[in-house]
């Protein structure tokens, strides 16, 4: 199966980051991909096994889904491997380097939507990630 590739450079620490991504608190305040949406619960068991359940739904709230998956394989400070309730795989990355931290995921697309329209999709939330670490971005 092919794989979509997105990627942002996050200034901002390494340990900020892996903290947003992981933080069902943080995860609320990020993970929608334009403003008309929200997440308003992240619930999260970051475990090799654990489940994790972000509600994804519109501001007015007339639509909305559950995205559910499974860990598979964690390394902090540095990979999250994880399933969808689908069946397609996400692999996520944190690197260090000059500018901050990198965070690239790598996904199986599904079939319903476009490949352009889910990198485009899946983009937007890294964007969104990047802006809220950048807005809250700890001291040096």
């Amino acid at each position: 199966m092919s794989t979509i590739t997105v990627t942002a450079t996050i200034n901002a620490e390494l340990d900020q980051v892996w903290r947003t991504w992981t933080n069902p608190d943080d995860i609320m305040q990020w993970n929608f991909a334009s403003d008309d949406w929200c997440c308003p619960d992240a619930q999260i068991d970051l475990s090799e096994g654990g489940a994790f359940c972000f509600r994804m739904e519109s501001v007015d709230g007339n639509v909305g889904f559950d995205l559910r998956g499974s860990y598979q394989s964690i390394k902090e400070g540095a990979q999250i491997d994880y399933r969808l309730e689908d069946g397609r795989q996400v692999w996520v990355s944190f690197e260090k380097d000059e500018s901050g931290t990198r965070v690239t995921q790598v996904f199986e697309p599904e079939t319903q939507h476009s490949i352009e329209l889910q990198r485009q999709g899946w983009q937007a939330i890294l964007n969104n990630f990047k802006q809220f670490n950048e807005a809250n971005r700890e001291a040096d």
